[in-house]
């Protein structure tokens, strides 16, 4: 087995393994997403409620969830693992003539991006997931005679703030920015690079980046707005 751990610590084992960690973290903010749209519901936080409650007690689920907190360790350690080899690679600094006009600021600023999205996540996880699981009082209502954590109440207080909506928004931008060099890169780093591919790979990962990051934003500004009454 020395062989097949000797080719993931590689250069190329490490690009494959960004690659595929950074697919799936793109699968998991889509389902994400999905989910998240149904504050929008206009049912006074029903459908989010049950929701919530059915992704916080099913096995199937939280195993899944387990995997997604692993694979985003693991996008983190090998990010900062091939961004310290890179460096290392090139101890004195040095200017590429037309540098900016070869490379997008997307993929010149991917480790600043990463590390302000990975801020951005330890927020999130502080103001909703940390509450829901430790949290001293966590509202509850009922919903066809079973009770449940009022997620959607704690989400629309957090919301109601001018500064963590904010907070939220631009983290979406950052985000955005993120995945559309990311998008790209990882079919490129799988060798999915071809003429007749990667074209049609690059308008969809920048539509993908647009879109998805563009609808979570969407979220806590209507949610905003509507707190203002």
């Amino acid at each position: 087995m020395s062989w097949f751990f000797d080719a993931l610590t590689s250069s190329i084992g490490r690009k494959v393994l960004m690659a595929l960690t950074g697919l799936f973290l793109i699968l998991f903010l889509t389902v994400h997403l999905a989910g998240n749209l149904q504050l929008l519901a206009g049912d006074g936080g029903k459908s989010f409620n049950v929701y919530s409650h059915f992704m916080a007690h099913s096995a199937v689920i939280q195993l899944i969830s387990k995997g997604n907190f692993f694979f985003i360790l693991l996008h983190v350690v090998v990010a900062i693992s091939l961004s310290i080899k890179n460096k290392k690679a090139r101890p004195i600094s040095y200017r590429v003539s037309g540098g900016s006009h070869n490379s997008t600021w997307a993929s010149r600023s991917m480790t600043l991006l990463g590390i302000l999205t990975f801020i951005f996540l330890l927020v999130h996880l502080r103001t909703f997931w940390y509450e829901f699981k430790f949290g001293a009082e966590v509202p509850t209502t009922t919903i066809d005679g079973v009770e449940m954590h009022n997620s959607f109440l704690v989400v629309q207080n957090a919301y109601a703030s001018i500064f963590y909506s904010g907070f939220y928004v631009v983290a979406m931008v950052v985000l955005g920015f993120h995945l559309v060099h990311g998008f790209q890169s990882a079919f490129q780093s799988l060798g999915i690079n071809h003429s007749k591919y990667s074209p049609a790979i690059k308008v969809i990962g920048k539509l993908y980046a647009i879109a998805v990051p563009g609808l979570f934003a969407v979220i806590p500004i209507i949610m905003y707005l509507k707190s203002l009454g």
